[in-house]
């Protein structure tokens, strides 16, 4: 016990006691050798980094980068280039014929009424959905556009390679290719092997690839291409050099075409719109939560609203992919972050009415949860929340369960607010969006939800869906009529109708109900909701605005995403109400803003 005080003073004794000239000493050579392992590891770092971007710039295949703007048909450079729906693009010159489209009455608009097949019908080019794979692959002219991006990336491409082939004397190199047995149909219906060709690259391999292309020489889409050497004896410039030279100024002077006029940055999932511009797929679905302009040339966008379908730019998603790895994953990933911390926020939900896109909708809000909802709402809600109608019917379970509420419902956007002295108000929203609730809670007594938005199918799935239609019905009742020639034809189903057909019954019947006196076709209720609308999109929402109907066949509307289809549902409201089969009652009480 006793030795262990010793032992202890012993092994402190036993440790070395520096001066303090031999402390700053220490202490000085510990910093600068601190400091020497930073700037070896900085040097390092910036080694590696110059070394990774090396190794891109070398890994890149300069015909990966000039194909991109070579036409599938002609197999030429583009020559203003027409972006097709499906994603595909080609020279205008190339386009096959053109014929006037038949079966299709919506939307009425002179640039869809003529059209074309795809010249990928056969090859992956992206049919309408519904579809089956023997229909054929039809593309209207009004969704097709001059590319006006793949266009000036045409002339950036041509005026780098020119410039560089005034002052380049290289050695010229072979270049080997296999044809592509999935697009050389020559090669399908032979079966026989593809043989190896070859050809002269001049000037180096960008701008020699870029003269086989011009002259015709270069199939599109070759596989397996190599790079040879030819001997020479002449001392000229070693090809490499201009090959670096030539990427550098390409992915120098196309940096500026690329960026998004939207976001101001580099485009990820370039999707480009019927007019020829290009942006984001995210700002594009921004800019339609606002707008249906391009914010380039204020032309309508005729995109769906579900975006996620529409195929991308390939050219250009291939260019940033090839050109810009490093910077194009990092917008991933700041992007893909950005939608992480977006999911994270729940709609609040006003469970009272139904409420449809772009029609008005009055609240007096008494409630006190309510009152807080909406205080949120204004302050840092963006001024938006969801309506949602009562379950009336005891709507079965689904993913979310038996709720108070029915699974479908509208986001609202408050455009008037007036606060009375007592705590109530007054509201006046406006529809956006429907939505689909996919999980929800309770928050300070209101409901609050996780959604999904619900948008319209795209103009090439509803003429699809129109013309499917009517030929179905129109063969059904061709064969009732050969089965039973001598009965009275019967009545045209909905199906057989066109969906102008649709909708003109439905303006017909308006019309006569006003001119009849009807209550819920009042001035001031007009005044409110407007005049009938012509545009078949919005006509069902107003109708079922203002018509006196049960809330649980009006709600039929929301869960649908086709034009034709909400009205065959008015359409069928009509029918029931002419025929008597209902009668909405004679008084509608309503409210004290519309007396």
């Amino acid at each position: 016990m006793s030795d262990a005080p010793d032992s202890g003073r012993d092994s402190q004794q036993s440790e070395p006691v520096l001066s303090a000239t031999d402390q700053s000493e220490s202490d000085n050579n510990n910093y600068n050798n601190n400091n020497a392992d930073a700037a070896d590891n900085f040097i390092k770092d910036a080694t590696d980094e110059e070394g990774e971007e090396a190794d891109e710039n070398v890994a890149i295949d300069p015909y990966s980068v000039i194909k991109r703007i070579q036409c599938p048909t002609c197999s030429r450079p583009l020559r203003v280039p027409l972006r097709l729906p499906c994603g595909n693009t080609l020279c205008r010159a190339c386009l096959p014929p053109v014929v006037k489209r038949e079966g299709i009455s919506y939307p009425r608009d002179e640039r869809r009424e003529d059209g074309f097949l795809c010249p990928w019908k056969d090859r992956g080019c992206k049919r309408p959905e519904g579809n089956d794979s023997s229909s054929s692959a039809e593309h209207s002219m009004g969704d097709c556009g001059v590319d006006v991006t793949v266009g000036k990336i045409n002339d950036v491409i041509e005026k780098v390679l020119e410039d560089n082939a005034k002052n380049a004397t290289v050695a010229p190199m072979s270049m080997k290719w296999m044809p592509s047995t999935t697009t050389d149909e020559s090669l399908t219906e032979t079966k026989s092997p593809p043989l190896a060709q070859e050809a002269a690259l001049h000037n180096g391999k960008y701008l020699g690839i870029y003269n086989l292309m011009k002259e015709g020489s270069l199939p599109y889409d070759i596989e397996n291409v190599t790079y040879e050497h030819i001997d020479s004896e002449t001392e000229l410039q070693p090809a490499a050099e201009i090959d670096n030279l030539v990427f550098q100024q390409l992915k120098n002077n196309l940096r500026s075409e690329l960026d998004c006029q939207v976001c101001y940055g580099l485009m990820v999932d370039p999707l480009t719109s019927p007019c020829g511009h290009t942006f984001c797929r995210r700002c594009v679905a921004r800019v339609l939560d606002h707008s249906n302009l391009c914010p380039i040339c204020r032309r309508k966008l005729s995109l769906p609203l579900a975006l996620v379908l529409e195929p991308i730019n390939r050219i250009l998603n291939d260019l940033i992919n090839n050109l810009y790895p490093t910077e194009i994953e990092s917008r991933r990933a700041t992007m893909t972050q950005d939608t992480l911390l977006g999911e994270d926020k729940d709609l609040p939900l006003f469970v009272c009415t139904l409420s449809f896109p772009s029609m008005p909708t009055f609240l007096h809000v008494f409630e006190p949860r309510y009152r807080l909802m909406i205080r949120r709402a204004l302050e840092d809600g963006g001024r938006k929340f969801g309506m949602v109608t009562y379950n009336y019917v005891d709507e079965p379970p689904d993913t979310v369960g038996r709720t108070q509420f029915m699974q479908y419902g509208t986001i609202l956007s408050i455009n008037g607010f007036d606060l009375l002295p007592d705590g109530r108000s007054l509201l006046r929203a406006v529809g956006v969006s429907k939505f689909r609730i996919v999980d929800w809670g309770v928050l300070d007594g209101y409901y609050i939800a996780k959604t999904e938005r619900v948008d319209d199918i795209g103009l090439a799935q509803e003429e699809d869906l129109e013309r499917r239609d009517i030929a179905t019905a129109t063969a059904a009742a061709t064969t009732a009529a050969q089965e039973n020639p001598g009965d009275e034809a019967p009545e045209l189903p909905l199906e057989a109708l066109s969906t102008q057909q649709l909708m003109q019954v439905c303006l017909e019947f308006v019309e006569r109900r006003r001119t009849e006196g009807a209550p819920w076709l009042h001035p001031r209720v007009l005044l409110e909701y407007g005049q009938p609308p012509t545009d078949p999109a919005l006509f069902p929402y107003w109708l079922a605005s203002v018509l006196p109907i049960a809330e649980e066949e009006k709600y039929l509307l929301l869960p649908l995403t086709s034009v034709r289809e909400r009205l065959k549902v008015t359409t069928n409201w009509v029918k029931k109400l002419d025929s008597m089969e209902w009668y909405p009652p004679p008084l509608y009480i309503y409210p004290d803003y519309l007396k």
